[in-house]
């Protein structure tokens, strides 16, 4: 069994071969020179300081000499030939393979802004750039202009800011995260970042990353506002990492094109993680997802399919977001909630709230902010597709098994 990439999807993948009782050889390919880790803490505890490597890691790296899966770090696979069913490596050196899963994850978005090659401009997806900016912000006092509003964007702002550096904020939205989760709710986040002195230019964008000598010195937006900068971050969404899938002639959609099951147009090779574009059953629509929870359960998934048992990718999506000191959990088929009206259970004002997106008189999406143990809750009223009382859905008096 070889495993290409040294994320959290790798990682539980292989975990995941040998509690299911697979002996034979796992080898884990994975082109960071790192125990293989997870993301979520980089933009967050990471990156101000409240967790270390530790926090990083899904399993310790002792896990995988004790349980004999080979990890190859700071390897990169640069061919796979399904013919041969082999995958080579930098080195020209080959490894074989009876099942193949592919986990490469993503990469940055990279947009050609004029003066984006200058010192100071960064991007971050990697335990390298976190570590970067950790030791660049920690000492605050800095001219941050962060160009992206989504959950990233939004993360590293309230984290830098907190940090004690002059942060704005540029997006294309009106309201940030509003194409996540309407404006409304969005706007919780976005009073609560300009409380705490993040300051938003929006909608907007990068005309020009200006500098001198060879450094930033302030980013000229696409509204004509000069913003000053010794530190300006990118963080405009991923591109999935499909190179190697597509010269091995597997289906490519958004992302490597999975079944269910997580299989590829080639038997023998499966697909998990931020690269998977795939099958849910309960929308019937292929997706492919970046968050967290799904490498996890897309890791397990890919596993159990590599070994020949019935498994399928059914997961309720989930991701989680902490910015200052609004923790928010989220459960959900965000395609479906585009339509849907929204139900508040709780306070806005207070940020202690429950937010349903209902479609059809059926929940199809729940967040909760600030409310915490309700994830079971909510997942069974989206799970159970039964119809509810909105009135009752809205009364926090109203226990939410009974709805």
């Amino acid at each position: 069994m070889v495993i290409i990439g040294g994320g959290l999807t790798g990682a539980t993948a292989a975990e995941t071969l040998r509690t299911e009782g697979w002996s034979g050889p796992v080898t884990v390919v994975a082109d960071e020179a790192e125990t293989p880790y997870q993301r979520p803490p980089l933009s967050k505890g990471f990156l101000a300081g409240k967790e270390g490597d530790d926090a990083l890691l899904p399993y310790p790296a002792s896990w995988y000499p004790e349980n004999n899966v080979t990890v190859l770090q700071g390897t990169e696979a640069t061919e796979i030939d399904p013919s041969a069913h082999t995958v080579t490596l930098t080195d020209g050196s080959t490894l074989p393979y009876a099942k193949l899963l592919i986990a490469t994850g993503a990469t940055p978005r990279v947009i050609p802004f004029p003066g984006v090659d200058l010192d100071g401009v960064h991007y971050f997806r990697t335990k390298a750039d976190a570590m970067a900016m950790k030791e660049l912000l920690s000492a605050g006092g800095h001219n941050l202009v962060m160009i992206g509003s989504g959950w990233i964007g939004m993360e590293i702002a309230a984290t830098a800011r907190e940090l004690g550096n002059n942060v704005t904020l540029l997006g294309l939205e009106e309201v940030p995260l509003s194409v996540a989760i309407g404006r409304e709710l969005g706007g919780v986040f976005l009073n609560r970042h300009q409380e705490a002195g993040v300051k938003f230019v929006l909608p907007s964008s990068a005309k020009e990353i200006q500098g001198s000598a060879g450094k930033v010195t302030a980013v000229l937006t696409t509204t004509g506002e000069t913003l000053p900068a010794d530190v300006v971050i990118v963080a405009v969404g991923v591109v999935p990492n499909t190179a190697l899938a597509k010269d091995a002639g597997l289906t490519i959609e958004n992302g490597i094109q999975v079944t269910g099951s997580l299989a590829t147009s080639d038997p023998d090779i499966f697909a998990a993680g931020d690269v998977a574009n795939s099958l849910h059953p309960v929308t019937n629509a292929f997706a492919r997802s970046e968050h967290w929870a799904n490498a996890i359960a897309s890791g397990k998934v890919a596993a159990k399919s590599m070994l020949g048992q019935d498994a399928v990718l059914d997961d309720i999506p989930y991701f989680y977001t902490d910015q200052f000191d609004l923790g928010m959990e989220y459960s959900g088929f965000g395609a479906l909630t585009k339509d849907a009206d929204l139900v508040v259970r709780g306070s806005l004002e207070k940020r202690e709230f429950i937010a349903f997106w209902v479609l059809d008189g059926r929940v199809v999406a729940g967040m909760n902010v600030n409310i915490w143990d309700v994830q079971d809750a909510i997942k069974d009223l989206i799970s159970s597709a039964r119809t509810v009382d909105t009135a009752k859905l809205a009364d926090p008096q109203t226990p939410l098994g009974d709805i």
